[in-house]
């Protein structure tokens, strides 16, 4: 329980009717979730607008209200108060609920459009090696210390985040890392979060169905960034030209990494192999279980962000070479048939071509590469047609197939994906909607050395048809195929 009053601290109220001594008991969105002496918030969603169900939310037990707008007959039996932006105060009044508990830890968050997973997942385990207790929010799971939480979004909702970040403050941790989506920030769900960090990724064609527009996915991007507190470290990629845009009005210090260039931490490539590759990192060669640029990116962002946050270079390099891969990112399953599997998570174009990029740098001429691809429904459509005409190119053989179709139909999203594929590479592309026959089919298709690669889903274990959502695991799928391949 705590008072109104400071819960409220730090929001700006522009009416106000009522006791702000009140004890509330939990701060809540969805009207669903009220008990008795909540704070309901209504918050005008993507979906829906709680301001529509303020009366429920009172018949349910809430005891106050904050709104942008009041009821045309705001009841007497209730706390009113309103603000001019009901999403951003509930990521301050949750903040405020759970004792402002990112003030306690050492905070570092992750955007971009690529790596964000494995960025936040390896400073998760580098800090561990170091002897830390620390936290992680990611796409595929949260971990407060060794426990495994699962993720049902990149950024939780303000009151779970703070909820789980007030754990990690009394589990003892030091350090937590966090996935930070574009649609968290524009959402306000790090409203009232303090941070010690942010890196930069990468930023190329992704969301634009939420978005709408580039200039508006990179504006929400920028805008973390714009939030950093002065006393906070901002990393970014100056190998993408977006980079420099991101710090433009950053209060935050800032620094870059590069592979290619002129950085504060840079890195190039020295060998590649399927079973990893070899870094010359700040001047020491490190060899690393990890394998394209891309990768290098990753794990350089992740060395700086170490040293940012107080480590020793030699011991970050140490413990950076042990770091193993993430579930799902180009990941190697290996086979008694010498055919080698690949899965990843790669779902965009920009994703799709660092992967076959990478696996065709490494991989010889007589070596076949077979990609299954497919994209999820109910998404950015544009983005469909040039990551089959990527997966086609840069592959001997592409299976088009589903992935996620959720409310669309399958064979319609195949369509856009076909429309992409140029003439002459049309004999290279087959379609098979089933996904696990796709998979099946790849692998009957490859001969001892060749290499099926199988993008989309990488860590999911479902497939989303129709809002149900059945159970499928690329990696499960592609070992099984492996598995009972006769040559």
């Amino acid at each position: 329980m705590m008072t109104l009053n400071k819960i409220l601290k730090d929001i700006k109220i522009i009416h106000f009717t009522g006791n702000g001594e009140i004890a509330i008991s939990g701060i809540v969105f969805d009207s669903r979730k009220v008990t008795n002496d909540s704070l309901f918030i209504a918050v005008n969603g993507t979906k829906t607008d709680g301001h529509e169900f303020i009366q429920s939310a009172i018949e349910a037990g809430a005891t106050a209200i904050i709104c942008e707008i009041l009821p045309e007959k705001p009841a007497n039996n209730v706390i009113w108060i309103v603000t001019d932006d009901s999403a951003y105060a509930l990521g301050i009044a949750a903040s405020n609920f759970y004792g402002n508990p990112s003030s306690s830890l050492k905070l570092t968050g992750v955007t971009g459009t690529n790596g964000k997973t494995t960025i936040a997942t390896l400073l998760y385990r580098m800090f561990t090696s170091l002897g830390h207790k620390c936290g992680l929010f990611s796409t595929v799971c949260n971990y407060v210390l060794d426990k495994e939480l699962p993720a049902t979004h990149t950024t939780p909702d303000p009151v779970h985040l703070n909820m789980l970040l007030a754990e990690m403050v009394g589990s003892g941790c030091e350090y937590a890392f966090m996935e930070v989506s574009s649609h968290s920030v524009d959402q306000k769900r790090i409203a009232g979060l303090k941070f010690a960090g942010g890196i930069f990724t990468n930023l190329t064609h992704d969301h634009l169905d939420y978005h709408k527009t580039f200039a508006n996915y990179l504006t929400a991007k920028k805008a973390f960034f714009d939030s950093l507190p002065p006393d906070a470290f901002a990393l970014t990629n100056s190998d993408d030209k977006n980079g420099k845009i991101m710090v433009q009005n950053c209060r935050a210090s800032k620094y870059t990494y590069s592979t290619r260039g002129m950085a504060d931490f840079r890195c190039v490539v020295v060998e590649q192999r399927f079973e990893g590759m070899g870094l010359k990192i700040d001047g020491e060669e490190v060899w690393t279980r990890f394998i394209g640029g891309f990768n290098a990116s990753n794990l350089l962002a992740v060395y700086g962000a170490t040293l940012l946050l107080g480590a020793e270079k030699q011991e970050a390099l140490t413990i950076l070479s042990g770091l193993r891969s993430v579930a799902g990112r180009l990941e190697v399953l290996d086979s008694a048939s010498g055919i080698t599997g690949i899965v990843d998570y790669a779902h965009t174009p920009d994703a799709l071509l660092n992967v076959i990029d990478t696996i065709n740098s490494i991989r010889d001429g007589e070596r076949q590469l077979i990609t299954v691809v497919g994209a999820g429904g109910d998404r950015d459509k544009t983005k469909r047609p040039k990551m089959a005409e990527i997966c086609a190119s840069g592959s001997n053989k592409t299976i088009l197939t589903s992935d996620n179709p959720r409310t669309e139909d399958p064979e319609k999203i195949l369509d856009d994906m076909e429309a992409g594929i140029v003439p002459e590479n049309s004999m290279k592309v087959l379609r098979i909607q089933d996904r696990h026959e796709a998979i099946k089919t790849a692998v009957m298709l490859a001969n001892r050395g060749d290499l099926v690669l199988v993008a989309g889903k990488g860590h999911e274990t479902y497939q989303d048809i129709k809002g149900v959502k059945h159970h499928f695991d690329d990696r499960e799928e592609l070992a099984k195929a492996l598995l009972t391949k006769t040559l």
